[in-house]
Order: structure tokens, then C-alpha cells, then sequence
């Protein structure tokens, strides 16, 4: 158990440190990035007032695993047959409510009374507005046709949880494209979604799977489920095969296969990380510098990459230079137990956890 306790709080912790990291060079050019840290770029944390500020990358993956494991609660206590989708939904859209300084009516996710995730560091915009408003997309009735991959940590707790939940591997997928549907309609991004979802739950059941057999078996399940509806999974498969391509070829420099990658869209992002996950070496801050490192979203592969190396590697491979000055570290952690445990009581038990019944089942009492 301790193991697994490993896992699953390097997976969130690794995850915040990515993006944390990452949101010091966002969306800066490589040029730029150079000229600011010198020619080898960005090596470590740009800390903010002596803290290194997680942006909604996290924050997103934060309340989606609020709503999963408020969804889970209410299935085994109340006998609720509603989709987990719909919890996550109401989750994610909470804390589009605290990013506008209101307080959300009711108060369904305790993680909206924490200031650490409320910070306004929102890395899209649109995706905001949509949940703002409410106005949930689905995989038949697509909302806003963006490709940015500011919904795709949101999976993350899906493949952390997977063990806990009633589902066969596809409807996982399903969910995880769904979910990245709620706010982003156009094919390449939900099915980004459904790609890291079905990738990080096969390294959580076994981080030891070579990477090139995770790759494939993502492969082929994401193509067998999507690819007669979506023609996009072409593309998707592409960029992946280019970014392994890439990382056997021993005569290009990491910054310059990340140009090559773009970082830009959802599975550009997914590629990259994917790059930066084969070439570290087993070395987390070797994939760190890697992944942020580029013109494109560093935030969203750093974040990727931490949540897929911290797996791999668990907590206790992190640096702890990277895990002092977090400051949502303690949270993360708390949460990543929690998607461990998963719900403790059942309906009609005697057992009761007055914890978790505060947090997911009465968080507004």
C-alpha cells in the first residue's frame, strides 16, 4: 500500500510541479526563453515571492478529482445513478465561479473554500467562459471548437481513480473524452483526452510497461473505440509516432524537437511530453527542462509530464527543491490519498468517516 501511496501522490504532486514550473515561460518563444535564462533556458522554478504559483492546470485536475470522488460518495451512500460526468461538471464549473470572486451557491466542492486553487492563473480564457455560463459541451453536442489543451489535466484523476470505479477500460476512455468535451468540441482535443486517460491508467495499474508498449496498446484501443467517428486519431497517431521518432534520433537537441512538436494544441502537447518522457532518461528534472523548454504551452506538457513521470518514478523521486516552495503540495497530497481510498463508507454501515462526509458528501454544512 505504501507503494501505491507513492504513486498516486507523485502522479498530482508531479503534475503541479510541471506546471508550476511551466507557467513561468508559457507560451514564450524559444528565442525569448534564451534570451531571459541564458542559452540552456528555463532550469528550475522562477520563484514568485519565495513560492512557485500552479496555474489551472492544476487546479482543474484538483476539483475534477472534488467532483469524481463526490460522485463516487454519493453512488455508494445515497444510491445515485447519475453519471460521473455530471459531477464533474458541477465540480469544474465551481471553480470557474471562484476565478470571478464570487462564492459559488451552493457549495458543493470543499476545495472552493481553499485560496490555493482560487488564485486567478486561468490558462484559457474561453474554457472559462463556457463553464462559467454553464453551457457544457458533449461529443454529439460540441461547444467551442478550440484545440487548446486547457482541459486536458482534467483527466487526470479519471485514470487515478479507475481502480475504485465500476467501469471497463473503454467507458474510462469515454469519460475522459467527455470530459475534455465539456469545454473544448473540436475532435483533437477530447481525444486527447481519451489518449491520456487510457496511457496513465495503464501505468498506474503497472509504471514498469516499456513505453513503447503503452503507446501501442493506447493505440490501438483509442482507434478501436474512436477511429470509425473521429478520421482526427490519424493525426493524433502521427504526432506521437514523430515525437518517438524524434526521440531515437540522437542527432537533435531536446529544444529543437520540441519546435518540431509545436506544443501549441492538445496533442501537440501530448506529443511533446511524450518526447520528454523517453529522453529523461528516468531523470525527473532532466524531463522538467525538456518539457518547458519551447514556443509552446510549457505549463500544459510540464504538467503532463509530471503527472505521467511521477507515476512512473513516484513521490519519492521529485526533488525536493521542487516540492518545498510548492504551495498547494500539502493539498495535493491530501487529495491524492483521497483518490487512493476512494469513498471508505457504504450505505448501511456502521462505519462512518466523519473526514470525508465533510468533504464529499456535506461540504457546504
Amino acid at each position: 500500500m505504501e507503494e501505491k501511496y507513492n504513486i498516486f501522490r507523485g502522479c498530482l504532486l508531479g503534475l503541479a510541479v510541471g506546471d508550476a514550473m511551466g507557467y513561468t515561460v508559457d507560451d514564450r518563444s524559444l528565442a525569448e526563453i534564451r534570451e531571459d535564462y541564458g542559452p540552456n533556458g528555463l532550469l528550475g522554478y522562477d520563484l514568485a515571492n519565495g513560492y512557485a504559483d500552479v496555474t489551472s492546470y492544476t487546479q482543474l485536475a484538483a476539483f475534477a478529482a472534488d467532483g469524481l470522488l463526490m460522485g463516487l460518495t454519493r453512488q455508494r451512500m445515497q444510491g445515485d445513478k447519475s453519471p460521473l460526468i455530471r459531477y464533474v461538471a458541477l465540480a469544474l464549473r465551481e471553480w470557474s465561479r471562484s476565478q470571478q470572486y464570487c462564492q459559488p451557491e451552493p457549495n458543493y466542492c470543499w476545495l472552493s473554500a481553499v485560496p490555493q486553487l482560487k488564485r486567478r492563473n486561468y490558462m484559457d480564457s474561453r474554457m472559462l467562459d463556457i463553464l462559467g455560463r454553464g453551457a457544457f459541451g458533449t461529443l454529439e453536442k460540441r461547444t467551442m471548437p478550440s484545440v487548446h489543451p486547457g482541459a486536458l489535466t482534467a483527466v487526470v484523476p479519471i485514470a487515478m481513480l479507475a481502480p475504485k470505479l465500476d467501469m471497463e477500460q473503454k467507458e474510462l476512455d469515454l469519460l475522459g473524452a467527455e470530459t475534455v468535451a465539456l469545454t473544448h468540441g473540436e475532435p483533437r482535443a477530447f481525444l486527447s483526452g481519451a489518449v491520456l486517460t487510457h496511457a496513465l491508467s495503464l501505468l498506474i495499474r503497472d509504471g514498469k510497461r516499456p513505453a513503447a508498449e503503452v503507446l501501442q496498446d493506447t493505440v490501438d484501443a483509442v482507434q478501436l473505440q474512436f477511429g470509425r467517428d473521429y478520421s482526427q486519431t490519424t493525426r493524433i497517431w502521427e504526432l506521437l509516432q514523430m515525437a518517438q521518432t524524434l526521440a531515437e534520433a540522437h542527432d537533435i537537441m531536446p529544444a529543437d524537437a520540441m519546435e518540431r512538436l509545436g506544443c501549441k494544441t492538445a496533442p501537440e502537447v501530448l506529443a511533446g511530453a511524450l518526447y520528454a518522457c523517453i529522453t529523461c532518461g528516468g531523470d525527473f528534472d532532466t524531463a522538467m527542462i525538456t518539457a518547458v523548454n519551447h514556443s509552446g504551452h510549457s505549463a500544459a506538457v510540464g504538467a503532463i509530464v509530471g503527472a505521467v513521470l511521477g507515476t512512473v518514478l513516484g513521490q519519492e523521486a521529485l526533488p525536493e527543491f521542487y516540492l518545498e516552495c510548492l504551495e498547494p503540495a500539502k493539498l495535493l497530497t491530501v487529495l491524492a490519498d483521497d483518490l487512493l481510498q476512494g469513498c471508505p463508507m457504504e450505505e448501511g454501515s456502521n462505519l462512518f468517516d466523519d473526514d470525508w462526509d465533510r468533504k464529499y458528501l456535506h461540504p457546504g454544512i
